[in-house]
């Protein structure tokens, strides 16, 4: 039987978001106060990565913490309640050479064929960042494994829960030197596991490290396994030692990945600006990249704080660009959305 030719849908925007985190549904909130009828493009964490997190008690507003998953759906329903639209389309490729932008989206990453063309005026790219993991069994989100319960990839958001606990830290850059340090005002110890026999991080972070009282170090040493249970959390990692060759049983109640972040910014790679890692390089302190009518926010832009708030404080700034980027083009007036 012949193939079913899918009906290609075809929409132009004022403001479309790239990416629904706090980022982008702040600049979706925004953005549709100003009556520029945002849409935001889901992607494929919708909520970003506060949807794989427990408690959160850092976030203002909220005195007795708020789930993270919680959380983001009351910035969805926020943006909703202004008259923002969220698709849920997985975008393939963009033509940035000249606007309107266009955005061509398939129905899920594994579809063959583009199913929608989507047109921007103005394009907020609020895409975030993805904590690298290690792969071992234990370490996926619950309630497959123990993410989110107990193991992390964010001490300045859960640090706080682990108070005289015995932690881990997984790592042997600035980043996991950081962590290890700042841990250190909540847990009872905190361990750094490295796999080789010396750390890559600055000479002053190691120097900090090394003479901490609370911090040990095992070298060469890889984490194989996550263990412990839904109900009380992680109890321990099944550790190996490339020199002796052993596998060990290593208690602790937490475990926190510092292997580094990936912002999720291939799709514009050759396009926009980025740095070495892919980080979406802005023009001083606005949200502008170096394509007018194109801005970014959040983590995906962010390499240094990486918080919530930072995020959705990134996304109101993106917003108000776009909007003063269209009143300075002369079409903050226009009818905002056609379909056709």
């Amino acid at each position: 039987m012949p193939r079913a030719i899918t009906e290609m849908k075809q929409s132009k925007h004022k403001v479309v978001i790239l990416g629904s985190g706090p980022a982008g549904l702040t600049a979706a909130i925004y953005a549709s106060r100003a009556q520029l009828e945002p849409i935001v493009i889901e992607g494929p964490q919708p909520g970003g990565q506060l949807t794989i997190t427990t408690d959160v008690e850092n976030y203002p507003g909220f005195r007795s913490g708020i789930m993270g998953p919680i959380l983001m759906d009351e910035f969805r329903e926020q943006a909703l309640r202004f008259g923002t639209e969220i698709v849920n389309v997985w975008i393939d490729k963009v033509d940035l050479s000249e606007r309107p932008f266009k955005l061509y989206g398939k129905e899920s990453i594994d579809s063959a064929e583009v199913t929608s063309i989507i047109e921007a005026e103005t394009l907020v790219i609020a895409t975030g960042a993805s904590a690298k993991w290690l792969g071992i069994p234990g370490e996926e989100p619950t309630p497959a494994g123990l993410g989110g319960n107990g193991v992390s990839a964010c001490a300045t958001c859960d640090g706080f829960f682990f108070r005289e606990r015995p932690i881990v830290v997984v790592g042997g850059g600035d980043t996991a030197m950081e962590e290890a340090l700042f841990l250190t005002k909540f847990a009872s110890s905190v361990t750094i596991v490295h796999r080789r026999d010396e750390f890559r991080a600055s000479k002053i972070m190691q120097d900090r490290v090394l003479a901490h009282e609370k911090i040990n170090v095992l070298w060469n040493t890889e984490i194989k396994r996550i263990n412990g249970t839904a109900a009380d959390g992680v109890s321990g990692i099944e550790i190996y030692n490339s020199q002796t060759k052993e596998t060990s049983e290593f208690p602790t109640q937490g475990v926190f990945i510092a292997i580094g972040h990936k912002p999720n910014t291939d799709l514009f790679k050759g396009v926009l600006d980025m740095d070495d890692v892919g980080y979406l390089v802005t023009e001083g302190r606005t949200m502008k990249t170096n394509i007018p009518g194109v801005f970014a926010c959040g983590d995906a832009q962010d390499a240094y704080y990486r918080q919530a708030i930072s995020a959705a404080g990134t996304g109101c700034m993106a917003a108000i660009d776009a909007e003063r980027f269209l009143a300075e083009h002369g079409e903050a007036a226009r009818n905002t959305a056609t379909n056709y």
